[in-house]
């Protein structure tokens, strides 16, 4: 494809919200963020294998494709990248195309990743938390349908970044622990954050934590600021004695009660 061609089909798609360079094309030169995510991702990229060969990826919320394209250069062995924008599937797809890249693309949301039928070794979950309205679902649903092994997530995050312990349990009567600022929490955006209807809610640092152990997966690392690197656990769930015991099999279901609690 000349560079001519590249310039039309890239200006046809605009705006993009990944820079990438294209036949010398850049797709948002003037993004906000600077060189995004080439910049973002070189703060992290360590934290996954240099060679992912024979390793299957999902990208969930790929954008243009950013990512994908990026852990297919690694040599994984798939890549599946997700969208509900048509139009971010459509600059992925022109980006693949342009840089020789075999990645698949599809359209449907966090919440339907069931219907996609298999686990993958790596998962991405980059930057779209806080554009959920039922963040804690879309967890679940991952950990339960696809996440195979490695969660890569991403979140922006806003208040405390520290992560103090908390106990297991309050009595009714405390009510200090809710005003400590490293309390997991999730700020509400009625209407919108940064200028975006789509921001929904933005955790703290504890909260996110808190959201990942309590979906099922253990945090490894922490690459970067926001970035988290997990494993997909065990679920932990309580008996009738209410004494906590690890659920191996099979993976609860979506709404089962984790305690047993009048």
């Amino acid at each position: 494809m000349d560079q001519l061609t590249v310039r039309q089909r890239v200006d046809a798609l605009a705006p993009w919200f990944h820079n990438l360079t294209l036949a010398g094309i850049q797709t948002a030169p003037a993004h906000f963020l600077g060189d995004y995510p080439q910049r973002h991702w070189q703060s992290f990229e360590h934290a996954l294998p240099a060679n992912l060969e024979g390793r299957s990826v999902l990208d969930v919320g790929c954008n243009a494709g950013f990512f994908s394209i990026t852990l297919k250069q690694r040599g994984a062995a798939r890549v599946v990248g997700i969208d509900s924008d048509p139009r971010y599937l459509n600059q992925a797809r022109l980006a693949a195309d342009v840089l020789g890249v075999d990645i698949e693309l599809r359209q449907i949301t966090v919440y339907d990743v069931a219907s996609l039928g298999e686990r993958f070794d790596i998962v991405l979950f980059m930057g779209v938390l806080y554009h959920l309205r039922h963040p804690l679902l879309a967890l679940d649903l991952l950990r339960e349908h696809v996440a195979g092994d490695l969660l890569l997530f991403q979140t922006m995050l806003r208040g405390s970044p520290e992560a103090d312990p908390v106990a297991p349990d309050y009595p009714f009567s405390e009510t200090d622990v809710f005003n400590r600022p490293d309390y997991p929490r999730l700020h509400f955006v009625e209407r919108r954050y940064a200028g975006d209807p789509s921001n929904w809610w933005i955790p703290n640092r504890a909260g996110a934590e808190a959201m990942l152990r309590s979906a099922g997966f253990s945090i490894i690392d922490r690459p970067a600021p926001e970035v988290f690197l997990c494993r997909v656990a065990p679920l932990a769930v309580a008996d009738d004695d209410d004494a906590l015991k690890v659920e191996l099999s099979p993976v609860r279901s979506i709404g089962q009660q984790r305690r047993s609690s009048p």
